[in-house]
């Protein structure tokens, strides 16, 4: 397909066009340069690369071969890396060259493979001259695509395995409840190594076959220069947020008066989103935000919905065939509506374990039901509050 599937902006300037067909062509020599390499099937692959077309390129790539994709965020201190690379036992890490000294140091034995993301990526040649068909690697639904390593509120981080089935539900439930089409376009200005920026907002994006605008960083200014575009090449339908985003864009603005008519969709999550700041939203941009919550073990849970009530301070209602309780945690029993407990979930989208910590995963289950270890409520419409 010669539809555009992501225009790539370094600062405020188009760097680079990629079309659906040209993405796919390309991913396809890189996957075949890393069967070269000797990387196969769940293998961990650590992706230490700032947000670029190359790292799509890459990750697609990994995808296509049944290689399992952990991606690190590459402002991460020695100290941080150092527990993240022994965990992982990667195959190899993909790297800015800025930051192969420090690689080097925590783990000499490590295999690395450098990628220039300040390059444009027509530039990058390294890769070009594989073979640009791929023999099919048959990918089953339990089989690991993506380990994203969660905070956690104590001890180490944890690594969330997420399957093939886990990416695939998550990503056609949030087209499904948002309506994303190929007549969308994404403005995406979300790191890549959250579930946020890489699942909900690129995945949906490329299989619904949306363009995607895909800004290098999260600069003010550039992104509403690019928001209030309409009838451009730019022109967004969708964008995904955090509420600090907001208000830094509407501080932003402050008092012009500008048009927002064209887009469809403004969503916030990762971080619970003010009542005042709903209404500061609603407000600056024309249309209601819509709250959602999702977590790296389970992809997306809740939405409030995308064409009935928006309730300021909700996290709107369950996802498609994701079941809920909400459990008091001393006694294990359901609560009462309007009563607090913590939520238990059920999903396809849920992982099965966290990687290398049996224990650790044996305690976040419960008779088959996740325990999330938020708290929370629903009300007697139906519609879920985390407290």
């Amino acid at each position: 397909d010669e539809k555009t599937a992501i225009s790539f902006l370094r600062g405020n300037k188009i760097e680079t066009c990629i079309s659906f067909r040209d993405l796919d062509l390309d991913s396809n020599k890189m996957a075949n340069l890393f069967i070269k390499k000797g990387i196969k099937k769940s293998d961990n692959i650590v992706l230490l690369l700032d947000k670029s077309l190359v790292f799509i390129v890459v990750y697609i790539a990994l995808q296509k071969i049944g290689a399992v994709c952990v991606p690190l965020n590459p402002g991460f201190k020695k100290s941080e890396l150092t527990y993240l690379l022994n965990d992982a036992s990667p195959a190899l890490v993909i790297i800015n060259p800025a930051q192969i000294e420090m690689i080097k140091q925590i783990d000499p034995g490590l295999t690395c493979m450098e990628i220039d993301t300040e390059i444009p990526f027509q530039e990058i040649g390294f890769f070009k001259s594989c073979s640009n068909t791929l023999k099919k690697v048959i990918l089953a639904p339990d089989d690991p695509g993506l380990i994203i390593y969660t905070s956690g509120t104590t001890g180490n981080p944890k690594g969330a395995v997420l399957t093939q089935k886990n990416l695939v539900n998550d990503a056609k439930n949030v087209i499904t409840i948002w309506e994303i089409s190929d007549s969308d376009t994404l403005c995406h200005t979300l790191p890549l190594f959250h579930v946020h920026g890489l699942c909900f907002a690129l995945h949906t994006a490329l299989i619904s076959g949306a363009h995607v605008v895909l800004l290098d960083r999260f600069e003010p200014r550039v992104v509403i220069d690019i928001l209030k575009k309409n009838k451009t090449d730019l022109s967004c339908s969708i964008f995904m947020g955090v509420p600090a985003m907001y208000s830094k864009l509407i501080d932003t603005i402050s008092d012009q008066t500008l048009c927002f008519d064209h887009m469809r969709l403004w969503t916030s999550g990762s971080a619970p989103l003010p009542t005042k700041e709903f209404q500061r939203i609603t407000q600056t941009f024309g249309k209601a935000p819509v709250e959602r919550e999702g977590m790296s073990e389970t992809g997306m849970n809740f939405s409030n919905p995308l064409n009935g009530e928006k309730k300021p301070g909700s996290i709107g209602l369950p996802l498609p065939g994701i079941k809920v309780r909400i459990v008091d945690p001393e006694t294990l029993l359901d609560v009462e509506p309007g009563k607090t407990g913590e939520f238990w979930l059920k999903s396809d989208s849920i992982i099965s374990i966290y990687w290398k910590k049996p224990e650790e995963t044996a305690k976040s289950f419960e008779q088959g039901w996740f325990k999330t270890g938020d708290l929370g409520k629903k009300d007697k419409h139906g519609y879920y509050y985390l407290t």
